[in-house]
Formats: C-alpha cells, sequence, structure tokens
C-alpha cells in the first residue's frame, strides 16, 4: 500500500517552532521530489516547501527563512522544521509525493 503519514504538528505559541514528519511506505522516498502543502480553514491549499531528488530546495514566499525542508532517505522520511511560528501559520500540514497525499497534521499557533 502506497502511504504517506505526517506527523509532528500540535499547538505551540507565537515564535515557537515545530518540526514536522513525513513517513512513506510502499515505495521509495528517494525516487522523486516530495513537497510540504498547507490548508487553513476558508482558504486554498498553498505549497510549502520542494525537496528534489539531489536535495535543491524552494519555498513559498511567505517562509521567509522560517522554515527547512530535508529528508532522509534512509528513513524514507521527509521533514519540515518550522521556526518563528506565528498565527497566520496556523493550518493542516500535508505531504505529497507524486499524485499521493498523506492525511494531513494539524499546525495550531496561538498565545
Amino acid at each position: 500500500q502506497l502511504q504517506l503519514v505526517e506527523s509532528g504538528g500540535g499547538l505551540v505559541q507565537p515564535g515557537g517552532s515545530l518540526r514536522l514528519s513525513c513517513a512513506a511506505s510502499g515505495f521509495r522516498l528517494a525516487d522523486y521530489g516530495v513537497g510540504w502543502f498547507r490548508q487553513a480553514p476558508g482558504k486554498e491549499r498553498e505549497g510549502v516547501a520542494s525537496v528534489g531528488t539531489a536535495g535543491s530546495q524552494k519555498y513559498g514566499d511567505f517562509v521567509k527563512g522560517r522554515f527547512v525542508i530535508s529528508r532522509d532517505n534512509s528513513k524514507n522520511t521527509a521533514y519540515l522544521q518550522m521556526n518563528n511560528l506565528q498565527p497566520e501559520d496556523t493550518a493542516v500540514y500535508f505531504c505529497k509525493y507524486r499524485h499521493i497525499w498523506g492525511r494531513g497534521t494539524q499546525v495550531t499557533v496561538s498565545g
């Protein structure tokens, strides 16, 4: 079964940090790029970050140097380190590999 499972979300105060994980099963994560997306209530899903097979990274303009995407092919897992989180970062965060989406993990930033 081809599956992506996100974890690491939660409630954090403004200025705090979270590290999201995206664990793949049923396929090799190393064979293709991986992306993180998010969707806030009432808003469209938007791209947060992506990492290519060779490690190249792209980020949404709103990231402004606060997030870092990475991958550990030996663990078949991708990560999103999020620092200096703000209330506007509150959303469900999803990872995507080709046509496969995870179910998401909730991130809530509130003080």
